[in-house]
């Protein structure tokens, strides 16, 4: 079998390379994103790996079809980037990676949140100056705070064990509830009203496309914090903006952007980016951004590279894929 990855790093491939060693196939690593403009590049491939980053939608899976491709392997839980009816018509199923670690992302919402609400990246840089004043750097207490939590799957319900352990009050959000201790479940609006933190733990579907937008930010308390590490378009980035502008919400910290394809990922310190609403946001003082780094762990690559291959190797096998999108 030969599998052909696209929108790698250097540390995809130290990690699939690793994992390889059990099943020994030809791997094939390219760095550009899987779209209709590099689909080509799978020619004699049994097997494409796109990342989160790449547009898989028809033009692109009749070019891989048209190549012979049998199998599109993600190798992340996220699939919204990907035409997986369409896919299936063609006759090409496609799997995914449902969990590798939800510590790694609820971890990295809380490295946000505390850096967000103890100024941490502003004491930074003031340091790194020999600027030790501490003028501007007054913070706050997470302990006895409200934080809700939009989505109770895997990585929401870490979130919610980090967040009790904090001392907070916890209201959480799910079209589909579940029965956790000390949890209290709300509708958005009564969630949005009451929480100082809303942090968003959901896939993205047609239903929550900008599920924080202008209207559901002005429900929001003008103090609130928002942390978004699971898809950039659960956000309206353009309201998000103005209601940082005016001071309608207290900050933001994202790990993701509606519009990051092409950008995160790369280097664009030598020419800037044009996406105007990105580099407002950007040079906000209370907004915090990464580049979608929050699965981003030895623990959650190494879970993504094993399963993604397990993945590979059931269906070279004839077996009932355990992990198709359907």
């Amino acid at each position: 079998m030969k599998i052909v990855l696209f929108d790698t790093k250097p540390y995809d491939r130290k990690h699939f390379e690793a994992a390889n060693k059990a099943f020994g196939y030809d791997i094939v690593y390219h760095e550009p994103a899987l779209s209709r403009h590099t689909a080509v590049m799978a020619a004699g491939a049994d097997v494409v790996c796109p990342f989160v980053n790449c547009t898989v939608d028809r033009d692109t899976i009749d070019i891989l079809a048209s190549e012979g491709v049998k199998l599109i392997a993600m190798r992340s839980a996220g699939f919204n980037n990907v035409d997986c009816p369409y896919a299936l018509s063609r006759g090409i199923p496609v799997v995914r990676v449902p969990a590798y670690s939800p510590y790694a992302v609820a971890e990295h919402s809380f490295a946000l949140l505390l850096a967000l609400v103890r100024k941490l990246t502003h004491a930074y840089v003031r340091t790194r100056e020999f600027n030790f004043s501490l003028s501007g750097l007054v913070g706050m207490d997470l302990h006895g705070k409200t934080i809700g939590v939009v989505g109770t799957g895997k990585i929401g319900r870490v979130a919610i064990d980090i967040a009790k352990g904090f001392g907070m009050r916890i209201l959480a959000y799910d079209p589909y509830p579940a029965s956790i201790p000390g949890v209290g479940y709300a509708d958005l609006d009564t969630l949005l009203k009451e929480s100082d933190i809303v942090t968003l733990y959901c896939p993205l579907t047609d239903d929550n496309r900008h599920l924080i937008n202008a209207d559901t930010l002005a429900d929001m308390k003008d103090t609130a914090l928002i942390i978004n590490t699971s898809r950039g378009a659960l956000i309206d980035s353009e309201a998000l903006l103005a209601a940082l502008k005016e001071r309608r919400i207290g900050g933001a910290a994202l790990d993701v952007y509606e519009e990051e394809a092409g950008i995160f990922y790369t280097d664009q310190s030598d020419m800037g980016i044009e996406d105007d609403t990105l580099a407002r946001l950007i040079s906000m003082p209370n907004v915090i951004i990464t580049s979608h780094q929050g699965y981003l762990t030895e623990e959650a690559l190494t879970a993504i590279s094993n399963t993604t291959l397990s993945n590979v190797r059931e269906f070279e096998e004839g077996k009932e894929l355990s992990n198709q999108v359907r």
